[in-house]
């Protein structure tokens, strides 16, 4: 079994209360969970307006699949105009290890 995840810290565009971000992460997890079937939640800086960490993880029996589906979870985030894509760190395990 292989388990893989991604960290994403963006920079929300204008966006001036944690409503407004609430409004600009909740879409982008729900996407990443309903496109990808993996799990996704708002991991980090809940306090701060305009930063977010976004955290996904996969996990299949192949190790090309998990590298696959966290490859297109990142060019999703990444793509998206409404927030600014900072950093992205990215890890691959096999259960075993």
């Amino acid at each position: 079994m292989w388990v893989g995840w991604l960290e994403f810290d963006v920079l929300l565009g204008d966006v001036h209360s944690l409503k407004e971000k609430r409004a600009v992460v909740r879409p982008i997890v729900a996407e990443l969970r309903r496109r990808f079937s993996i799990s996704a939640a708002e991991t980090g800086s809940t306090d701060l307006h305009r930063r977010a960490g976004i955290g996904v993880a996969a996990v299949a029996g192949d190790r090309a699949h998990v590298v696959d589906v966290l490859d297109a979870a990142e060019r999703l985030v990444a793509a998206r105009p409404e927030i600014e894509l900072l950093s992205v760190r990215r890890g691959l395990q096999r259960s075993d290890d």
